[in-house]
């Protein structure tokens, strides 16, 4: 199944649309990947066909975002990455295909609730002075929720708009952040067998396609009003997010 057509075709435009928001529009947006790829797949071969190729889209975004990252929020938020993936991946052992798609489907459903609220004011962080406790603290959701579903994204946001980064601080923040948190994830993906021969084919099916996309993050941070490509993101994820919850739940 996974080498179908139609299936390798909805993976590439997955990581395309994942590169380019690693390499240009905070990386919370590369969650739309997984929900997309689950939908054609079971949630745990999604799962690891992305995260290989969410790590190469780091090292891609990481050269353009060198040492421009607000040092003590990513080593803070590094540091509770740990236990929130330790959380998840004991969760993990303990659960089903549905659970997982009900948990994918409900997390994009809120990414957009979350993003649509904070665009409209409803959630406005206030200026705050760094704390590590929360950042810490910050990183432990974001550790859970990325082990979960790719979907660390929201809670890092908030914390980095309470701290009123400058967009490409804020950028690179995550950029190095979510490098920490994958890397973690990848151990015990491999112990709970998450990674298998096909998906590790898809991935070099797709690797090109990974860079492709960071490449062209890059270029479209200066070039693409944020707005178009959020409000594409929004869709995707509604949509992908609807069908997952349906497909859990019947």
């Amino acid at each position: 199944m996974l080498f179908e057509p139609m299936t390798l075709t909805l993976i590439a435009i997955a990581v395309i649309f994942a590169g380019i928001s690693k390499g240009g529009f905070g990386s919370g947006a590369a969650f739309a990947a997984t929900p997309i790829i689950a939908v054609a797949v079971d949630p745990r071969t999604a799962l690891g066909i992305m995260l290989p190729l969410l790590m190469l889209m780091d090292v891609a975004a990481l050269k353009s975002y060198w040492r421009q990252w607000n040092v003590p929020s990513s080593r803070a938020m590094i540091l509770g990455g740990l236990p929130g993936v330790a959380l998840a991946a004991a969760v993990f052992q303990i659960t089903n295909a549905d659970v997982f798609r009900l948990l994918i489907g409900a997390i994009a459903i809120g990414f957009v609730a979350f993003e649509m609220a904070r665009a409209r004011g409803w959630i406005n962080p206030k200026q705050r002075p760094f704390s590590r406790p929360l950042a810490i603290f910050t990183g432990t959701v974001a550790g859970f929720t990325s082990f979960i579903s790719h979907a660390g994204g929201p809670p890092v946001a908030m914390f980095m708009l309470s701290q009123r980064s400058p967009k490409t601080e804020y950028q690179a923040t995550t950029v190095i952040v979510f490098t920490a948190i994958n890397i973690m994830k990848f151990f015990p993906y491999a112990f709970l067998g998450i990674f298998t021969l096909d998906t590790l084919a898809v991935n070099l099916w797709m690797a090109p396609v990974a860079f492709l996309g960071v490449w062209i993050g890059v270029k479209a941070h200066h070039l693409v009003p944020e707005k178009l490509f959020f409000q594409i993101t929004y869709v995707l994820l509604t949509c992908t997010g609807a069908k997952l919850i349906w497909d859990a739940l019947t």
